[in-house]
């Protein structure tokens, strides 16, 4: 049977927050970015182990009390330039571990307000796809193009959009193929997308954002302090 293993990439510098440490270990209500990820896939009963990437050079993970985690988070310093080569380097640290049918779910440590409900929801839809596919919410926003001076070219139309959101979840086996091949893609789904498959969209959660900017911080603090949201 297959089992369902989690990487979580966390090994860039977060140069866009402007600030001297790492982004996935800024403090948010208390505790290191970071630990809201490791404490949803560790705790998940879905999930039979998660690998974090780590940049080569890190400090800071060792500085933490990861202990009630230790049976299934193991880090791999083993990050590389970009999100694609750590995925890549990542699943390759993971090999002994795996098999080419197990599912892998791949999220990003910039995302902490993944919730329990949204991992089972990811799980339970693609079990039986042929696969995979991955957290996303159409697109609500109305959609400018820039002329590449900041000025708008035109709008484009919002139909058929979808914001991609992580976790990604495919077959171990054939992910570790489609990065191989594909190197320069931004996310999972566009892996394999060039690599011939059609992945299916999973309806996500717009609180299940991406920490980018300083400001962002603020709003995942307060949707990781609301009243009844699963961490």
């Amino acid at each position: 049977m297959s089992k369902h293993v989690a990487l979580i990439v966390a090994a860039g510098a977060g140069t866009r927050m402007a600030h001297a440490l790492p982004k996935q270990y800024l403090a948010l209500n208390e505790r290191p970015l970071l630990w809201y990820s490791i404490n949803v896939l560790c705790n998940h009963p879905a999930i039979d182990t998660v690998c974090v990437v780590l940049h080569p050079e890190d400090k800071w993970f060792e500085q933490y009390d990861w202990q009630a985690f230790r049976e299934r988070l193991f880090p791999a310093y083993c990050g590389g330039g970009t999100r694609a080569e750590s995925v890549l380097l990542g699943m390759r640290q993971m090999r002994e571990r795996v098999s080419d049918d197990d599912w892998l779910l791949v999220h990003d440590a910039a995302r902490p307000c993944l919730t329990r409900e949204l991992v089972g929801r990811l799980v339970q839809e693609l079990e039986a796809d042929e696969v995979g596919g991955l957290l996303a919410i159409p697109a609500a926003d109305t959609l400018k193009r820039d002329d590449g001076a900041r000025r708008c070219l035109r709008t484009e139309s919002r139909e058929h959009l979808w914001q991609a959101q992580t976790p990604q979840m495919f077959r171990y086996g054939q992910l570790v193929d489609a990065y191989a091949r594909f190197p320069d893609v931004t996310d999972e789904a566009g892996a394999i997308e060039h690599a011939g498959g059609v992945p299916k969209l999973v309806r996500g959660d717009a609180r299940n954002i991406k920490v980018t900017y300083p400001e962002d911080l603020a709003v995942a603090a307060a949707i990781l302090g609301s009243a009844g949201w699963q961490r």
